[in-house]
């Protein structure tokens, strides 16, 4: 009778352990792909960063500043509540024009400025979103109108803004975590700062 009982339970303990991660998985995954579903340049991009999501794979593909406020905050949470974006991993390489703002200013889906990664509690972090960057100057002298991916163009952040940086466009794509609010939406309201 025990023995038959060990093999009930040892039958079912996998299906309890599939069921949250299947939960899980419909949770995180499938709005994401639902959402990108139909749009080739965010099928791209999650395929070009796939290999990116642990930190060391994200730092020898180049993205090695981590990114903090003229507070020294690193973690970007918005003040007025609508969530948080997460720390930010910049990659020099790819926006040349922050360091000479006469280089060639460019934005690509497959090769996003920065990958940002959300805390978890115990001090692990995990990719959540990629953000496409490039200097308002620089791009406005070499292209006829503001930068777009995806279909979305992107948002404009002025001069004096809480990075330090001069005015800049930027673009969010939450292609690996879900974002309630929108896939291109600047904040994440189920992202959080510690």
């Amino acid at each position: 009778m025990n023995i038959s009982v060990a093999r009930r339970s040892t039958r079912r303990l996998p299906l309890l352990v599939a069921l949250p991660i299947m939960a899980l998985t419909l949770f995180f995954v499938t709005p994401v792909a639902a959402e990108s579903e139909g749009n080739p340049d965010v099928v791209a991009a999650r395929v070009a960063t796939a290999s990116l999501h642990e930190m060391s794979a994200a730092n020898a593909a180049g993205y090695v500043v981590r990114v903090a406020d003229t507070q020294g905050l690193t973690c970007i949470a918005d003040p007025g509540g609508a969530g948080a974006m997460g720390v930010h991993y910049l990659n020099p390489g790819q926006i040349p024009e922050l360091f000479d703002p006469s280089a060639a200013a460019s934005v690509n889906a497959s090769t996003p400025e920065l990958l940002v990664f959300a805390p978890g509690a115990d001090g692990t972090q995990r990719l959540v979103a990629l953000e496409y960057l490039t200097i308002k100057a620089s791009w406005d002298a070499q292209h006829a109108g503001p930068p777009s991916l995806f279909g979305q163009p992107f948002n404009q952040t002025p001069a004096g803004n809480r990075f330090g940086l001069p005015a800049f466009y930027s673009l969010h794509a939450w292609v690996w975590d879900a974002n309630p609010t929108n896939l291109f939406a600047p904040w994440n309201p189920r992202v959080t700062c510690p």
